[in-house]
């Protein structure tokens, strides 16, 4: 005879991510050990101040090697962008948007925009930064519509 039991059906598993893990470099290390931590970080130039992406070991403007690692403040602008259709780009369920975004920092960064619609992306869109997961553990930063 069986008995009833209280305990609720189990939820099931979220979805593995399918994003492909960022490509870690030595001179890139510092950025992506922030982004596993949700934490956008940046390089900027000890001596001229200059904000930098890609990280590189020297400044390009005054060459100094005085890196400094610093937060930033996320919030961006988008540049321009583009939506891969043709081949499927891998690891997304459909094509995304890829987007150069204008930091509030001076500087531009190539990502993807995310909860927002092929056609209600417009240039100078205020976004924001945010995280995604991809495979082995690792995190993204992706940028989502500001106020979404």
């Amino acid at each position: 005879m069986s008995t009833p039991t209280d305990s609720a059906p189990a939820a099931p598993a979220a979805p593995k991510p399918t994003r492909i893990p960022p490509i870690v470099t030595l001179d890139a290390k510092f950025f992506w050990d922030a982004a596993d931590q949700e934490q956008f970080v940046g390089q900027k130039c000890g001596d001229c101040g200059l904000f930098t992406f890609p990280p590189r070991p020297m400044c390009p403007q005054c060459f100094s090697l005085n890196r400094q690692i610093v937060p930033l403040s996320g919030r961006g602008t988008v540049h321009g962008w583009t939506i891969p259709r043709h081949p499927a780009p891998f690891g997304f369920k459909e094509a995304p948007i890829v987007a150069v975004i204008q930091l509030e920092e001076g500087i531009r960064f190539v990502s993807n925009v995310v909860d927002c619609a092929h056609d209600e992306i417009r240039p100078d869109m205020p976004v924001v930064v945010t995280f995604e997961a991809t495979m082995n553990n690792h995190k993204v930063p992706v940028f989502k519509p500001a106020g979404k």
